[in-house]
């Protein structure tokens, strides 16, 4: 790899000459700039303001540029005669864990390597103390004209720079976080504590970039004239209100078939398998059940009311048909008595006249 800044670190009194390459390399696709009518190239040009002349690099220099636009030229000489110890030398000024180091302060990534034979001894010393001490260096260098902080650390047999970003170039979270008050439920977080022990882990080394991986069978299509036309964008759809119990859910359910589909699970042993482990089990953070509430009063005396009401109006609904038996049972009772006085009538009838039958015979 090539190197791309030469000097030395500074541990002490021991200084190690190193070479400085990046660790790290951009792989998105780039694309240049084109008039759309006839496909020719677009460039840029550097042109003076005050004349017009574009001017080579070499006519070109620095300056800074003040408020009202006055110009203030600084020159390479200027910049290098500045008290600047860091220029050829990575000084480490402390030791510290790593665990001190704000993800939010790493920036670019480079390896350092041993510059010639006699820098290996030292080179090795520094990599084999940090590595038993478990702690990474903290360091200040310069590189392309501004001083920088870093941070030392062995990775594998070699000895990493990340560059830091200064305490003052974070900036604080102020307004962000959200501004209204939400209560999360003990509920929710043990479903998303499931979803995350469901999603595990993974092997970092076996992503890749997808989109970057689209773009190029995008442009091998193109350049092949085999490229069929995209289909239309639907419309775009706004956000959703959703319900967050049931989407985490569907989520581990989701993320639950997805890991069985892996592992290999099939049939009905798996499908109960995956009933089984349902997200109402999780025994973190479970409230203890409540006891059923008893109901109130008003509750109570509702429930009276409405049985009353409803014993009511049967009764006013029997009460016709009550009337009209016992007038039924009336009558008939009246037409019984009559019918009997008629018989009785007739018995008495019959036995006149067989008194005076008899009467009749002994007088003749």
């Amino acid at each position: 790899m090539r190197s791309i800044w030469n000097g030395a670190i500074s541990f002490g009194l021991v200084s190690i000459p190193i070479k400085l390459v990046n660790a790290t390399e951009n792989r998105s696709v780039s694309f240049r700039q084109i008039h759309t009518e006839d496909g020719g190239r677009i460039r840029y040009r550097k042109v003076c303001e005050l004349d017009g002349q574009e001017v080579s690099s070499a006519e070109i220099g620095k300056a800074y540029e003040e408020a009202d636009g006055t110009m203030i030229p600084v020159t390479d000489q200027d910049l290098a005669a500045l008290p600047l110890p860091t220029a050829k030398t990575i000084e480490i000024v402390a030791f510290v864990p790593a665990s001190e180091i704000d993800p939010l302060q790493l920036d670019a990534a480079y390896y350092l390597a041993a510059s010639g034979v006699p820098a290996a001894k030292p080179y090795t010393l520094l990599r084999e103390a940090l590595k038993r001490s478990e702690r990474v260096a903290i360091c200040k260098f310069a590189l392309r004209g501004r001083e920088r902080l870093g941070m030392l650390r062995v990775v594998d047999d070699v000895i990493a720079m990340h560059g830091l970003l200064w305490p003052d170039e974070i900036r604080r979270p102020e307004g962000v976080a959200p501004d209204t008050a939400v209560t999360v439920r003990d509920a929710e977080l043990d479903l998303a504590d499931a979803l995350m022990d469901t999603l595990g882990e993974v092997d970092i080394s076996t992503l890749h970039d997808d989109y970057r991986e689209a773009v190029e069978e995008l442009i091998a299509a193109k350049a092949e004239g085999a490229l069929e036309a995209p289909p239309e964008a639907g419309p775009e759809k706004g956000a959703q209100v959703i319900d967050l119990m049931a989407a985490l859910e569907s989520s581990v359910r989701a993320a639950r078939e997805a890991r069985g589909e892996e592992a290999g699970e099939t049939g009905e042993a798996g499908a109960g398998a995956e009933e089984a482990a349902s997200v109402t089990e999780l025994p973190a953070r479970r409230t203890p059940p409540r006891a059923p509430a008893a109901p109130k009063a008003g509750a109570a005396r509702k429930s009276t009311a409405k049985t009353a009401a409803k014993t009511a109006v049967k009764a006013t609904a029997e009460a016709p048909a009550r009337k009209t038996t016992s007038k039924a049972k009336k009558t008939a009772a009246k037409k019984t008595t009559a019918e009997r006085k008629t018989a009785a009538g007739g018995a008495a009838a019959k036995k006149t006249a067989a008194k005076k039958g008899t009467s009749r015979k002994r007088s003749a």
